[in-house]
């Protein structure tokens, strides 16, 4: 994937991230039970039909609730017809123990999670809590580090499983009303609301064994999530699955302490990504995600009177999508579709919610003239090959650790500057 280097978080559509002014920085926290530390020492290929509609972006499923509304939402309704979709998960790991949360995606008895979850589960075997107390051993059926996406699967399924509606994430809205539920700390079947404060954050992750890089244009919200609450869901005024809560950003040190919780700005995966990223771990076990093939660094650039923020191509890859003329070596790549780039951290993952194959256009600015470039997106090998555990970074991506100059704020400080364990 491609790399970044000293990239500054900062959303699309001109929605600029604005650091903290006290010493302290931000962190992202991995928001599992096991990061917390304090509740556990511990034809025939084809998919069945209710599955291969998840990799349909443009798939949305009947609102369980179609009476609530953004303007009147009915929660008390909502929580009652989502709550019986939602898990949760206990796993044991080498390390100790860990837990999180996972929602329902069919009868079949697929969950989707986090994988920083499940990653490193002894035995591929995690413990499935319904909401109706029932336990359940479930198997991993995939992982995929580079998302922070896995599927597991109960053993043997019981009948009456209560699938998700699923979303679509490209209609949410700053300021629609959203209401996450999970197993924050243990508690399990907690309901929490809030709003979309935030769309297409840049948020970038990574393990305390720097195992695994997440790069996300994440859906932020001020719903109260916590260590626990990761892999369940967040669901819209209507109940469907609008994305997938992964972290929270927590104050590094003071009187948060370093293993904080919600200060009010939490993280979820969209949807429309994790359709794509679980439809391919149910078929294959392994997901494939688009490349672009070049190194990049935060940039600005001017063009026609207007400056803007943008992502420096410093290296091209040989052999890459982008080994012809455009980009070249010092573009500044500005957008990608209708989509503005605010920084290299930014345009990672925008390519990594892509297929391989697809076609896109760049804008970039070369010597002061913005130009379009079309560019076909590839397959990252190393991804395609991955097995089931955790693999080592590609070589492109392990100056990505923290520490090492990614994340600076304004104040020059690492916005990211601890992230802690997952499991």
């Amino acid at each position: 994937m491609e790399s970044t280097e000293n990239a500054q978080p900062a959303g699309r559509k001109q929605r600029p991230w604005v650091p903290v002014t006290t010493a302290a920085a931000l962190a992202a926290l991995l928001a599992s039970g096991g990061t917390a530390g304090l509740l556990l020492a511990i034809d025939d290929d084809a998919p069945p039909a209710s599955i291969s509609e998840i990799g349909n972006p443009g798939r949305v499923d009947s609102a369980p609730v179609a009476e609530s509304t953004i303007t009147n939402p009915d929660w008390r309704t909502v929580t009652a017809a989502v709550s019986q979709s939602v898990v949760w998960i206990q796993v044991t790991t080498a390390r100790g123990g860990g837990e999180g949360s996972g929602l329902i995606l069919d009868e079949q008895g697929h969950i989707l999670t986090n994988n920083h979850v499940v990653a490193g589960a002894q035995d591929d075997i995690v413990t499935v809590t319904l909401a109706d107390g029932r336990l359940f051993r479930a198997d991993i059926v995939g992982l995929d580090p580079t998302t922070d996406l896995a599927v597991v699967k109960i053993q043997e399924p019981p009948s009456g499983l209560h699938p998700v509606a699923l979303g679509n994430s490209d209609e949410v809205s700053v300021g629609d009303p959203v209401l996450a539920v999970g197993n924050p700390l243990g508690l399990a079947n907690t309901a929490t609301t809030g709003i979309v404060s935030a769309l297409d954050r840049p948020v970038s992750a990574t393990d305390s064994q720097q195992q695994s890089r997440v790069v996300t244009n994440a859906i932020q919200i001020d719903a109260a999530i916590n260590p626990g609450n990761s892999g369940g869901p967040l669901f819209d005024v209507q109940g469907r699955v609008i994305g997938i809560t992964s972290s929270i950003a927590t104050l590094s040190g003071g009187v948060l302490g370093s293993q904080a919780g919600s200060i009010g700005l939490g993280f979820a995966i969209p949807v429309n990504l994790a359709k794509n990223i679980s439809d391919q771990l149910i078929e294959k076990g392994v997901a494939e995600h688009a490349f672009l093939g070049v190194t990049l660094e935060n940039a600005t650039a001017t063009a026609d009177g207007v400056s803007r923020r943008g992502a420096r191509v410093s290296v091209v890859n040989p052999g890459s999508p982008a080994a012809g003329p455009d980009p070249g070596t010092g573009d500044v790549i500005v957008a990608i579709g209708d989509q503005p780039v605010s920084s290299a951290e930014s345009l990672t993952a925008f390519v990594r919610e892509r297929r391989a194959g697809d076609q896109v256009t760049l804008t970039l600015v070369r010597d002061g003239t913005a130009m379009k470039v079309e560019v076909t997106l590839a397959v990252r090998e190393e991804t395609a090959q991955q097995g089931p555990q955790n693999p080592e970074p590609a070589p492109e991506e392990r100056g990505l650790v923290p520490g090492e100059g990614q994340g600076q704020g304004r104040d020059g400080g690492s916005l990211w500057d601890r992230i802690f364990p997952d499991n």
